[in-house]
């Protein structure tokens, strides 16, 4: 148990800040780190060594060195070498540009660990600083400006750094609570930011050099997202052929970073963009579209690399009119949409329509037909108040109703044709019973214009005729009738 309680205290001495960290064999390869991982980025800010060697070993490696010797003799020759030269990835000066892709992201990479070694140097003096100026290169110039000098007034920092900044570390450094550095620990801060100035120069430089030959290895891709950017994918990617064969879901994510906010709203923030964020189009987009921008640009960008990898248009024809093809899509996108028409009336027909008519719509019209009682009391008459159900002018008006001369408000309404119709079938219902019984009001005298008033008998000539078939056409009594024709 004691044995493990010493290996713990051992590791938590390890992790000390205060204590000089003594550098082990297998920390000299911090350098290969990624930044796009977390876990790399967390192991390069934890860096604290005292010696600057053991923590950037990029620019003494022999790599660094030929690579850096073969693209200074290339700029310095110029660019002779013509499109027939880059038809394949075997070419040399190929080669010397996959490298240089490779080069440019170990530069970033080495430029992060040196940026975090000058920020654990220079807390003690400035700790406010890191949190003012973010980008490594401006925060080591600013550093290497200042020194230990106290008072900024004294200092200049123009050019280095927007105005509104230099105001903020003005106004932050007469408050700070910093110390100024000791004579060792401030040369080798000046040390480490002339490491990363210089690193930065190199990088310009191997740039340059992959931008001017860009226009002969990809000048589709390079006329859709600029020699930069086309440079860049090609190196994340490892060449022309690896990009041509990647998705274009892929190529829109080559560089890009996972952005620490702080606890700010992610809502702004595009995490999903690499290096296309860096082309022409994607900055001139709105920020409404720019994420369907980059992924237009994605694909027109793999079409681009995979007509540049079978050297299918030197000429750069089709990346232009890729680019153009882009360009009118967003112009499309922008657009207004169009102004609603007014919908014109239809044209009104000649013919009469065929209505619904006959006797039960007649019927049905006579059943919820508008009264005589209810039209006059659904009207007023000029000048004469009417007359209301709670009197004042409350309740419901009568309208007319009761103005017509006799001051009543019952208006007699006359009998409608279907209630005619209705009672006219009752009355012959009425006559013609069928039960055979005698009415009361049925009497045996008779009026003739022979004999006047006479009795007879209603029922004898029915009793003759007798019932059923016999009393019509085939009566036995009952003859043939003659019709005399005119």
């Amino acid at each position: 148990m004691a044995i493990l309680a010493d290996s713990f205290l051992a590791d938590l001495d390890d992790l000390s800040d205060s204590e000089a960290n003594v550098p082990h064999e297998d920390e000299g390869h911090e350098s290969d780190m990624d930044e796009d991982s977390d876990g790399d980025i967390a192991d390069i800010e934890s860096l604290n060594y005292e010696d600057l060697d053991s923590v950037s070993k990029l620019q003494k490696s022999q790599r660094y060195i030929d690579i850096m010797q073969k693209v200074e003799a290339a700029l310095q020759k110029g660019s002779e070498t013509e499109e027939q030269g880059f038809s394949s990835e075997d070419n040399p000066e190929y080669q010397l540009i996959v490298d240089c892709n490779a080069l440019s992201v170990d530069i970033e990479n080495e430029i992060v660990i040196i940026h975090n070694f000058i920020r654990d140097k220079y807390r003690l003096k400035f700790p406010e600083l890191e949190s003012l100026v973010h980008h490594p290169i401006d925060y080591a110039r600013v550093v290497k400006k200042i020194g230990n000098e106290v008072d900024l007034t004294l200092v200049d920092l123009e050019g280095l750094v927007p105005s509104a900044v230099i105001m903020v570390v003005s106004v932050t450094a007469s408050t700070t609570v910093g110390k100024p550095l000791p004579e060792d620990s401030l040369n080798k801060t000046i040390e480490a930011c002339d490491r990363a100035l210089a690193l930065d120069i190199a990088k310009k430089e191997v740039l340059d050099f992959v931008e001017s030959r860009m226009g002969y290895i990809a000048p589709n891709l390079s006329a859709i997202v600029g020699s930069a950017v086309a440079a860049k994918l090609m190196g994340t990617a490892g060449g022309l052929t690896a990009l041509a064969k990647m998705p274009a879901c892929n190529v829109q994510l080559l560089g890009a970073k996972r952005k620490t906010l702080a606890g700010f709203s992610t809502a702004t923030s595009q995490y999903r963009v690499g290096y296309l964020e860096h082309t022409e189009i994607f900055q001139t987009t709105p920020p409404a579209l720019k994420m369907r921008a980059c992924r237009v640009l994605a694909a027109k960008s793999t079409l681009a690399a995979r007509v540049d990898s079978i050297r299918g248009d030197p000429t750069g024809k089709t990346g232009r009119n890729l680019r153009e093809e882009i360009r009118k899509k967003i112009e499309k996108w922008q657009e207004p949409p169009p102004a609603k028409q007014p919908k014109p009336l239809p044209v009104p027909d000649s013919e009469p329509k065929k209505k619904r008519g006959g006797r039960r719509l007649r019927k049905m019209k006579e059943r919820y037909a508008v009264t005589d009682m209810r039209k006059l009391a659904n009207r007023m008459q000029f000048g004469i108040p009417e007359e209301s159900s709670l009197g004042d002018g409350l309740g419901e008006g009568y309208g007319m109703l009761g103005q017509a001369g006799n001051g009543k408000l019952r208006v007699s309404v006359g009998q409608s044709k279907l209630a005619a119709k209705v009672a006219k079938k009752s009355k012959i219902k009425s006559y013609g019973s069928v039960s055979g019984t005698t009415s009361g009001l049925t009497s045996s005298l008779a009026f003739t214009p022979v004999q006047g008033i006479e009795l007879s008998n209603p029922q004898a000539h029915a009793n003759q005729l007798g019932s059923g078939t016999q009393s019509t056409y085939f009566s036995e009594v009952g003859t043939f009738s003659k019709i005399k024709r005119i």
